[in-house]
């Protein structure tokens, strides 16, 4: 059949026709139904997760401040391949309490010298928050995984349910070949 042109019907599985069966009409609606969940479940599930993590972004920068703490040892020179190292530190406390601990400084600082540290409202030690160009990208991205996410999910359970769709016609199909196949003429053998 070179050269001549296939026709497509557009909707053919809503339209009357003598062929189409309940489950023809079962997968149109099936894949209405992921497409839409796709389009909202996806959206939603993006908008919600990306708005959760704006705020424990903004949580985090508004609980954690910088503090000046003193180096209490002397750090050794980095390894090849790190340039940061744990070390012991000492700061005080906005509300004057002195404090110690453990943090990564610089390689190679000598015992005494200033440096910045940042502490939560228990006044512990813990990593800086991230700036907002960070928290925007971050909460993009993780608002793009999520609503990827709800959409791949979606996907393949209507791709699995279509399959399961696909098994049953197949089935069918062949329960009712066992019965009008020997009505169509002779066998041979």
């Amino acid at each position: 059949m070179r050269g001549g042109k296939r026709t497509k019907k557009r909707l053919w599985r809503w339209r009357s026709n003598p062929l189409r069966r309940r489950d023809d009409v079962l997968e149109a609606w099936l894949v209405l139904a992921v497409w839409a969940l796709i389009a909202v479940g996806g959206t939603l599930a993006g908008a919600v997760t990306a708005r959760a993590a704006d705020d424990v972004f903004a949580q985090q920068r508004a609980e954690r401040t910088h503090v000046r703490a003193v180096l209490l040892v002397d750090t050794p020179h980095a390894a090849p391949n790190s340039y940061r190292v744990v070390a012991k530190v000492r700061w005080t406390a906005p509300d004057g309490f002195v404090h110690t601990g453990k943090t990564l400084v610089g390689a190679g600082k000598k015992a005494g010298t200033d440096i910045e540290v940042w502490t939560d409202a228990q006044d512990e030690l813990t990593t800086a928050p991230p700036s907002r160009d960070e928290a925007t990208l971050e909460t993009g991205l993780l608002g793009a995984a999520a609503a990827l996410t709800a959409s791949g999910l979606a996907f393949g359970v209507g791709g699995l349910a279509r399959w399961r769709l696909d098994r049953r016609r197949v089935d069918q199909w062949g329960r009712e070949w066992d019965l009008v196949g020997p009505q169509w003429g002779h066998k041979t053998g």
